[in-house]
């Protein structure tokens, strides 16, 4: 049985599709990363290597709360962008849970 790996953009778990599961998801399905929480929406389910996955929605955990919520493009817009100390682009986020600020660093995938 051929398995297929697709890594989540997010948090880089690679998720693990075998032709059982690929023969269940149709185009428009959506797959929830195990490991972050993150939606992806199938937007193609071809034979083969031929598969690809959207982002829908960006999760994350607050690390002062340790509460987890999903990122939105307005929450994002609204992020002041910084660097942090290792010099990386990251958002000044705020949790919407204990509001406290920290460093998101998103990847291009991400943004």
């Amino acid at each position: 049985m051929a398995i297929l790996e697709v890594e989540c953009p997010i948090c880089e778990e690679v998720l693990e599709l075998t032709d059982e599961d690929r023969a269940e998801l149709a185009v428009g399905d959506v797959i929830v990363c195990a490991s972050c929480h993150s939606e992806m929406e199938v937007t193609r389910n071809g034979g083969g290597e031929d598969f690809e996955l959207d982002l829908l929605s960006a999760m994350t955990t607050c690390p002062h709360c340790d509460e987890e919520f999903e990122v939105t493009p307005d929450m994002l817009a609204a992020a002041p962008a910084t660097r942090s100390q290792d010099g990386a682009e990251v958002s000044l986020m705020t949790c919407p849970h204990c509001k406290v600020k920290f460093e998101l660093e998103l990847t291009e995938e991400q943004a």
